[in-house]
């Protein structure tokens, strides 16, 4: 299986990098920006990748992707793999440059560029493919939901965790086909389900956000994106468990690729993520947890959020950045 350090061997990341991470989220989102409501989700993605790359070689790090695009054959830009940066600090970097590309394309909430940075070695290199995946926010002993109980179990576990009633438990789950026995087996236990379309990192996060009123999230999303929640995570407290589901010998084939050799391991949030870690998100469109890009006269307008495990430190960023103007 892939090894990922014990948290007592990781080398805290210099605090100057959560700032430098918002730096390219935001490059990201800006360049995103242009493509929103105008239907292509390749343009879009593309647009995300090319600035996302440029701005990590700008960057004082000797950075490796080991959560990207895809596999190299697949990916012209950010590649599992692939090495970012000038020089100088060994990081490992996770990173979606636009999750939501169907929310930008069609002009929809939530889309966002997101990406962690940890310490060689302490973030799972999850291969693209299925992770079904439970989560809740801080403040609860550990193990209170667990990921092969059933749904109507969790629910009741955080309700009483919660010291509320099951009918005032919200799971988020994503709207998918797949999805529709477990969302029955929710509302069966008497609980709300809030649907999403796309954006499992921003939907995993929203456990943590009482104002959100989500509690617990279930589901299938992408295990990349398992990850990235994970580094979130990690940084805001709440606790994660995964499982990599596998539809055909080529996705089993990839995992061998990257190290994965346990096929059924359940993963704490410890697994996928161990150590100080990094983690920003800036948002594309208007959403539940960041403002998007916006254009304010000669100036473009970002929210941003960013994490550092090491302290448990959250700083939320606005900025203002000036428009460049076609010759």
């Amino acid at each position: 299986m892939t090894q990922i350090k014990p948290p007592a061997q990781v080398k805290p990341l210099d605090r100057a990098f959560a700032l430098e991470a918002v730096r390219v989220t935001e490059a990201a989102a800006i360049a995103a920006y242009a493509e929103i409501g105008r239907g292509n989700e390749h343009q879009a993605d593309h647009a995300a990748v090319e600035a996302m790359r440029a701005a990590f070689n700008r960057l004082p790090i000797d950075g490796t992707v080991v959560i990207g695009e895809g596999e190299r054959d697949e990916a012209p830009m950010l590649f599992i793999g692939e090495k970012v940066g000038q020089g100088g600090l060994s990081v490992d970097i996770a990173l979606d440059p636009l999750e939501g590309t169907t929310l930008t394309a069609k002009a929809m909430a939530n889309a966002l560029a997101v990406m962690a940075m940890a310490e060689p070695g302490t973030m799972l290199n999850a291969p693209d493919t299925y992770m079904d995946k439970i989560a809740i926010g801080p403040g609860h002993k550990e193990g209170v939901v667990d990921l092969d109980a059933e749904p109507g179990d969790n629910i009741n576990a955080i309700a009483r965790a919660k010291g509320i009633k099951p009918g005032e438990v919200t799971a988020l789950v994503m709207d998918r086909p797949r999805h529709e026995a477990l969302i029955a087996k929710i509302r069966k236990a008497g609980a709300k389900v809030k649907l999403i379309t796309d954006g499992d990192v921003a939907g995993v996060i929203e456990t943590t956000d009482a104002a959100t009123g989500v509690d617990i999230y279930m589901g299938l999303g992408g295990a990349p994106e398992g990850v990235l929640a994970a580094a979130a995570l990690r940084c805001i407290g709440g606790q994660m468990q995964g499982r990599l589901v596998f539809r055909n010998d080529d996705e089993r084939a990839r995992a061998a690729k990257w190290g994965v050799t346990d096929l059924t391991r359940k993963y704490s949030l410890h697994d996928l993520v161990a150590g100080d870690v990094v983690f920003s998100a800036t948002g594309v469109t208007d959403g539940s947890m960041l403002r998007g890009v916006h254009r304010d006269g000669d100036f473009i307008t970002t929210e941003s959020v960013v994490m550092r495990s090491a302290t448990g430190t959250v700083r939320w960023i606005r900025a203002r950045h000036r428009r460049v103007q076609a010759s």
